[in-house]
């Protein structure tokens, strides 16, 4: 294998362990629900990209054939995390009722969860 795919497959690694940590750290440090779902969601999800795009890189060229699973993982992660992200934030906005009210007005009819009903009749 190549010298410069050698260190290509390093970086990717090395970033990737860096963004996973990063991830695990915002994970278990940050003080409350809405800012540790950055760390999953963001650090981690460049953390994981970056591992699979190694491995993509490295059996490639080890096998001489190209393999489109770390690929076809890679968009998964990338279209499921933002998604279930989204899905978390809003289900804790609806929940939290305290938090709720020190957000700004979203200048709809609905509020900022899908649920919240701003109008007061119950529709």
């Amino acid at each position: 294998m190549p010298m410069l795919i050698d260190a290509l497959i390093a970086a990717l690694i090395l970033a990737g362990a860096f963004f996973l940590l990063v991830g695990a750290l915002g994970l278990a440090k940050l003080p409350d629900m809405m800012r540790r779902l950055h760390g999953p969601t963001k650090a981690t999800t460049l953390g994981i990209g970056a591992l699979l795009i190694a491995s993509m890189i490295y059996f490639s060229v080890a096998r001489g054939t190209f393999s489109i699973h770390e690929l076809l993982i890679t968009l998964f992660l990338f279209l499921t995390a933002p998604v279930s992200a989204h899905m978390l934030a809003k289900a804790h906005i609806l929940r939290a009722t305290q938090e709720r009210e020190q957000l700004p007005p979203t200048g709809q009819l609905s509020g900022w969860a899908t649920l919240d009903d701003r109008r007061g009749d119950g529709m």
